[in-house]
């Protein structure tokens, strides 16, 4: 039966009276599958081969047709399949049938969600944390049938002639991406996957996907996304994954890059010199919120290069990179206010991507351009947004709170109504919710399951992951503003529910 919309009363009613979610009537059937624990044929010769244990996992999902896959998956978790289990086969199943191209993105979300629905996972309560999962089981299906429109694409095997020794796997492949060589970098990466840890490949990786302003950040996001589900599932499953990653990351359009000046090439280029500008000790310094309104006025106006320089002068004047941080992630969220849409909410994730990066990076020149880069890329979205329509002028230092009717759960229900009224008035109870619990843990709670139940495309776990996460980055003194702006693509408790979880439970009745 499909399930009907959520009344407000129907919310509330999910909320202890402590005001942490404890449960929906309807996920009450996911008690079917054993809760998941926080730390938890023939092939053709011809395409990548997975190890004995997973490949057969994979071969249950690309073969089991998409109105089936749900019960299929859900049988074998009742006789012992593990979380881990599924969440690697999901990682390599797209990775295997989903081409990273044309660009970095559109269907390719079958694999870019994996590391979103598992952070939505694990952030949960025991009982809901097998719906992001199932959730991503079918957004696979969707892809692969889109891949299957396109050009049935399936990743070869590697030619493994041709894969470079331990000595030389490193030098191969930082000369293969330098040169936007496709058929070098795959076997480079299939000999670093071999012969070299997670560590040192992904500093080079953190590098290359910060290095261009192509697929609206798209390229950095799969770099984290694809180390943080490593973490998780296992090097040994790392060469399929850094072959996919060099293709993704090679995408362009027109000539070889390393041959031109193409716009989404110049930041980098830039910020090689200006990097070096940053004083010895840059990793140091005060705190300042004066300093990251100054940073959010040029972010709202300034140019790509503007922004960059604004940044390096903070810097050296003895600003801490904490306050720099701070003004790119409120900056990005302000984006979001200023114009809901597919375009800011790709600048809070790839600025996600960027500060996860630098926090893994032990390289200081590394984490010099991420920060650069990062800078470069707020003001190219905000470029980017303006050719779509207008930006309103929303500014999230200035925006003011409003008063709450309601205390406790009923406040968070009453935010949640208005998120599926009027985005800024909800906006405006946040920031008044906030200040009043720190750690709004009960309402994050309740704004993810809200996407379990309501969200429809990868973008909702995408954005509601990062923002969560990032939430606890940003300094105290912006962290109400912050998640202020996350409303403006979250679910509110009036929209329809998907057909997810009507799905699931028919596949537990069966």
């Amino acid at each position: 039966m499909m399930l009907g919309r959520t009344s407000r009363r129907d919310f509330l009613r999910t909320t202890a009276a402590s005001g942490a979610l404890v449960g929906l009537g309807d996920v009450a059937f996911l008690s079917q599958l054993r809760p998941v624990a926080a730390e938890e044929s023939k092939l053709d010769p011809n395409i990548v081969r997975f190890d004995a244990e997973i490949e057969p996992v994979v071969r249950l999902l690309e073969e089991t047709p998409r109105d089936q896959l749900l019960e299929k998956v859900a049988e074998r978790i009742r006789g012992g399949l593990s979380y881990r289990e599924v969440l690697t086969a999901l990682l390599l199943a797209g990775i295997r049938n989903v081409e990273p191209r044309p660009n970095v993105g559109f269907k390719f979300h079958a694999v870019l969600v994996v590391n979103s629905a598992h952070l939505a996972s694990i952030s949960s309560p025991d009982e809901h944390r097998w719906l992001p999962i199932f959730w991503a089981l079918d957004q696979f299906k969707e892809s692969q049938a889109a891949d299957d429109r396109e050009r049935h694409w399936t990743m070869p095997a590697v030619l493994s002639g041709k894969v470079p020794p331990a000595d030389k796997a490193r030098q191969a492949f930082i000369d293969a991406m330098d040169n936007w060589d496709e058929a070098a970098a795959d076997v480079a990466a299939a000999g670093l996957a071999r012969t070299a840890g997670i560590d040192e490949v992904f500093e080079l990786l953190f590098r290359y996907g910060a290095r261009d302003f192509r697929d609206i950040g798209h390229k950095a996001i799969y770099v984290a996304n694809s180390r943080r589900t490593l973490e998780v599932i296992g090097w040994q499953h790392a060469e399929p994954v850094l072959r996919s990653l060099a293709y993704a990351l090679l995408q362009h359009e027109g000539g070889n890059p390393s041959q031109g000046n193409a716009p989404a090439d110049q930041p980098w280029k830039r910020n090689l010199e200006l990097a070096a500008k940053l004083r010895p000790d840059w990793q140091t310094g005060k705190i300042d919120a004066a300093a990251t309104t100054d940073l959010l006025a040029t972010l709202r106006q300034g140019s790509d290069e503007d922004a960059c320089r604004k940044v390096v002068d903070l810097v050296n004047s003895g600003l801490a990179p904490q306050s720099i941080w701070d003004g790119l992630m409120v900056g990005s969220g302000e984006l979001l206010a200023r114009q809901p849409g597919i375009v800011p909410i790709h600048a809070v994730t790839s600025t996600n991507a960027f500060r996860y990066a630098s926090q893994e990076s032990d390289q200081d020149s590394t984490r010099r351009m991420l920060l650069l880069q990062n800078a470069a890329f707020v003001p190219l979205f905000r470029q980017a947004m303006a050719g779509r329509g207008k930006l309103a002028d929303t500014r999230l230092d200035t925006l003011e709170p409003a008063a709450l009717e309601h205390a406790g759960a009923e406040a968070i229900g009453e935010i949640f109504t208005d998120v599926s009224g009027d985005r800024l008035r909800a906006a405006r109870k946040m920031l008044t919710y906030v200040k009043d619990h720190p750690q709004p843990k009960e309402l994050i709670d309740a704004a993810r399951v809200l996407v379990f139940l309501k969200g429809t495309n990868a973008h909702d776990y995408k954005f509601s992951s990062a923002a969560f996460e990032d939430f606890q980055h940003v300094s105290p003194e912006w962290r109400d503003r912050y998640l202020a702006a996350s409303v403006f693509n979250l679910r509110g408790s009036s929209g329809p529910d998907n057909q997810l979880v009507a799905r699931t439970r028919a596949a537990l009745k069966s």
